[in-house]
């Protein structure tokens, strides 16, 4: 009937007035469907935000003060995203700590990066850390852990050899969001070790029984560059690099041909096994269920299969060196170096990782995936990067609530 719109009645004659009222009417509610759209634009994007943040819909009067607050910031979202991040102001902001951030940490906690583990010290001092805004640059360093408050009801006091107190925090559904609950503490004064041993989450129960156990502690350094630089090992292979410092359980030789060593083996171990070094002291023992730390006395996994090549590097001690500050991986971004007697254990190492470019980069990446869902450009990156300060003030939240505002469109 729309068509009717440019009918005639016989030649030139006046328009069909039927057709001319649908006609009117047609283009009458496209301009007020478009005109509501136009005017709602604030509206659906700070729906958008609170969906990405919190993974619910916002209650109509949180939605009307985030509607409000992107009008009043001449369309910025970041005030909205923050205040959709409150508990203040926010009663449903809890999801964003016990939902969002909790997935959002739980893959850097074990091998297979699987999101569906329980809650644990690892990805509950990350939740900790960004909910009062701590320093992320401390994650891989601090003398830092977060655990419930005492006396919970139902919880089971917190151990250094099992996982049960944070079990029993998420199966009966405790408020991560709230401070009262999930609280801040002195990590040395929980495991044992001591404060100059701890290293944020590298020396967390849940990472050491990932990492730690077993094997030759190669796996906490390589899963710390995927979980915090954003890289593997095969990107940073390179054969330029002094092989002094490799262990004797690599083989010069593998499989008989020694040119496989020295086109690859050699590309990965000999900037790893300096830094890997650091965690010469550390072991994960399965018999108690903790992380064990020997000061002065080198772990044994250290020295095992020395006939692979007995005149490799015999580790003494938890001294470590970056190798990788020169040659191509100078393109990480290292920051100021650490003085030489300074370089011992995970702690130095952990300054040293959280300290490069690829560290901000990161963490930049992984908050953009988690709110945007999809990779952000090199433009994306780097304006998000620099709207948010993060290389400066190492505040996730604000990195979030930038992050979601860079996308509240789209």
């Amino acid at each position: 009937m729309i068509q009717t719109c440019t009918q005639q009645d016989g030649a030139w004659g006046n328009l069909v007035q039927t057709g001319v009222r649908i006609c009117l009417a047609g283009i009458l509610t496209s301009a007020v469907a478009a005109s509501a759209l136009a005017g709602d634009a604030e509206r659906q994007q700070a729906k958008r935000i609170h969906d990405r943040l919190t993974g619910v819909a916002p209650t109509e009067a949180v939605l009307d003060a985030m509607e409000q607050s992107i009008i009043d910031n001449s369309g910025s979202g970041v005030a909205a995203a923050e205040l959709a991040m409150d508990p203040a102001q926010n009663p449903l902001a809890l999801n964003f700590y016990n939902v969002t951030l909790k997935n959002f940490a739980s893959p850097w906690t074990n091998e297979d990066q699987s999101v569906f583990v329980p809650l644990n010290d690892y990805s509950a001092t990350v939740i900790g850390m960004i909910r009062d805004d701590k320093r992320f640059d401390q994650v891989l360093s601090g003398d830092i852990l977060y655990k419930g408050a005492p006396g919970l009801a139902g919880v089971a006091p917190y151990s250094p050899a099992n996982n049960d107190h944070y079990q029993d925090l998420e199966d009966l559904h405790y408020d991560l969001s709230d401070p009262t609950v999930l609280q801040e503490n002195v990590q040395s004064s929980l495991n044992g070790i001591p404060a100059n041993a701890t290293a944020g989450v590298i020396t967390s129960r849940a990472a050491a029984e990932a990492f730690f156990v077993a094997g030759t502690n190669r796996a906490m350094f390589r899963f710390t560059l995927i979980n915090h630089l954003c890289t593997d090992l095969e990107p940073l292979k390179d054969i330029t690099r002094p092989p002094d410092r490799i262990r004797q359980d690599v083989s010069r030789s593998p499989g008989g041909d020694s040119r496989i060593f020295l086109n690859s083996c050699v590309g990965c171990h000999s900037g790893m096994d300096p830094m890997v070094q650091a965690f010469a002291y550390y072991n994960y023992d399965e018999t108690s269920g903790r992380l064990v730390y020997t000061p002065g006395s080198v772990q044994p996994k250290y020295l095992i299969n020395s006939d692979n090549f007995k005149y490799g590097y015999v580790t003494p001690d938890d001294h470590w060196d970056n190798y990788w500050r020169s040659g191509q991986n100078a393109n990480l971004g290292w920051g100021p170096e650490i003085p030489a007697a300074q370089r011992v254990g995970a702690k130095t190492l952990g300054q040293e990782l959280a300290g490069s470019e690829a560290f901000a980069r990161c963490q930049g990446i992984k908050v953009y995936r988690t709110v945007c869902l999809s990779d952000p450009s090199e433009t994306d990156l780097t304006s998000l990067l620099s709207a948010s300060g993060f290389e400066t003030n190492y505040n996730m939240k604000d990195l979030f609530a930038n992050a979601a505002a860079a996308c509240m469109s789209n």
